[in-house]
């Protein structure tokens, strides 16, 4: 193979190795989140490195799952949780 195919293979190898790294990396805090918005309720746990990234990312989680739609996801996103409880650092 010539050096070009190697060098190549290294830089592939190195991204891979990257994202998997990233991706394997466990947040310090998980909160999960209730929401009731139009009469249907979800819960969602998301592990994030502080208690206010974990629980916001909980919050567009569970809205992702509730409402449809830019306006629907906005208002969800602005309704009060029914339950947040955050663990850890």
């Amino acid at each position: 193979m010539k050096w070009t195919s190697w060098v190549s293979l290294l830089g592939l190898g190195s991204i891979i190795g990257v994202v998997v790294w990233t991706s394997l990396d466990v947040g310090a805090v998980r909160c999960e989140v209730c929401i009731t918005f139009e009469d249907r309720q979800a819960c969602r746990a998301v592990d994030g490195a502080t208690a206010d990234e974990a629980k916001q990312s909980a919050i567009n989680n569970t809205c992702a799952r509730l409402a449809s739609g830019v306006t629907q996801t906005m208002a969800c996103e602005r309704t009060p949780p029914t339950k947040v409880e955050c663990t850890g650092s």
